[in-house]
């Protein structure tokens, strides 16, 4: 019998599908699809679940979430002396020294341990300080406590140690170089009450503060609490700092 050139063609394609259709039950991982490739993604620390930047640091918004929050204690019994007297040596420097020459950084013209000249961006204010005797820093820079002395004393410090004490209040964690009419503004007020008018400082503050709380394991109140929190959500990736 006679094969058109048509039946031929159909034999041929019948044959093609027969020798793949083998080969597909054979290889069957052939035509299975691929899994979609894994992405790997990079935190950039604003939502990462272990609290930290991308660089590995602890973001303040997480150690703020690990201070305790309660009211206030009594002040009944707060004297500076209860955490220091006076401001220790360093390397024969006094740590007051040691704090302004930090701070003005490579501008600081020194005279042994005192700086007697220098430029200053003032951290509190955000204005510009140019100092050019050494009776310019006692009149117009003092070194205040991030924490306050007698904010840490409501908030638990008063239950530590004397050593313990002291140890917070020399902390150069602790300590600023500010101008003295906006540290006097400040007292001894916690975030709920004062924020440094500088608003472009305000996360690295409230960053300082919730380090130290973290640090020494003292408590926010609610008040505070909610005011830090309110900062640090405008920038959430600030990190907490020497922790």
């Amino acid at each position: 019998m006679k094969i058109t050139y048509r039946e031929r063609r159909i034999i041929i394609v019948l044959v093609l599908l027969a020798v793949v259709a083998g080969w597909l039950i054979i290889n069957p991982v052939s035509y299975e699809s691929e899994a979609p490739e894994k992405v790997e993604t990079v935190d950039d620390g604003a939502t990462s679940p272990l609290g930290v930047t991308s660089e590995g640091e602890p973001l303040a918004i997480s150690i703020l979430e690990k201070l305790e929050i309660k009211g206030r204690a009594p002040k009944t019994g707060y004297e500076r002396t209860e955490f220091y007297s006076n401001w220790p040596k360093i390397n024969g420097c006094s740590l007051r020294q040691v704090i302004i020459r930090r701070d003005l950084g490579d501008t600081a013209v020194l005279d042994g341990c005192d700086v007697v000249a220098g430029h200053f961006v003032e951290p509190y204010t955000g204005s510009e300080m140019q100092f050019y005797q050494k009776s310019d820093f006692s009149k117009k820079i003092q070194i205040d406590h991030i924490v306050a002395l007698s904010d840490a004393w409501q908030k638990g410090a008063q239950y530590k140690t004397k050593e313990e004490r002291y140890q917070m209040a020399t902390d150069p964690l602790n300590l600023i170089a500010a101008d003295s009419s906006a540290n006097q503004q400040k007292s001894d007020g916690d975030a709920a009450t004062w924020l440094p008018p500088n608003k472009a400082f305000r996360c690295q503050y409230v960053a300082r503060q919730v380090s130290v709380k973290y640090k020494y394991a003292l408590w926010v109140t609610q008040a505070e609490h909610d005011a830090i929190a309110d900062i640090l959500k405008k920038c959430p990736t600030e990190p907490a700092v020497g922790i």
